[in-house]
């Protein structure tokens, strides 16, 4: 918000007075600023009834079917499936074709190195966190809660 105080009086001690968070000195500061300060007056309402608005504001609650990402049909079902599957097939052909390319294509033993380690750390990686979350789904009891 921008202050329109002529004085050009510290807006945030007066945000800090309707948290109630001042020290004494400093809300009687504020308290002493608003009995000449019309402007600051007019903030200090406005900020007040922002506040109650949106404290009084009522939020609806979804029902339990939006969030429910599973499919909603068999038809929904079977395209999900194929296209994990196809998705999957996808990246082991690309995959292979890539590591093919590199193999076959002359290149400097540095550079084997470089692309080597980097992929063996991915994988590592891939599979440290893997084997987590395999063995936390034994033992996680929020496995059953769906939303």
């Amino acid at each position: 918000m921008a202050n329109h105080c002529p004085t050009a009086f510290d807006e945030s001690l007066i945000s800090g007075y309707l948290d109630g968070e001042l020290t004494q000195a400093a809300e009687q500061k504020v308290r002493i600023h608003l009995e000449d300060c019309v402007q600051c007056r007019t903030l200090i309402e406005d900020l007040r009834s922002i506040r109650e608005a949106a404290m009084s504001t009522e939020f609806s609650k979804p029902d339990d079917t939006q969030w429910d990402e599973r499919p909603r049909g068999g038809a929904s079902l079977v395209a999900r499936g194929a296209g994990w599957i196809l998705i999957a097939v996808w990246a082991v052909v690309v995959g292979v074709y890539a590591l093919w390319e590199f193999f076959t294509m002359p290149a400097s033993p540095i550079e084997r190195l470089l692309v080597v380690g980097g992929l063996t750390a991915l994988a590592l990686l891939f599979v440290s966190v893997l084997l987590d979350r395999i063995k936390t789904a034994r033992t996680d009891p929020y496995r059953e809660v769906e939303k």
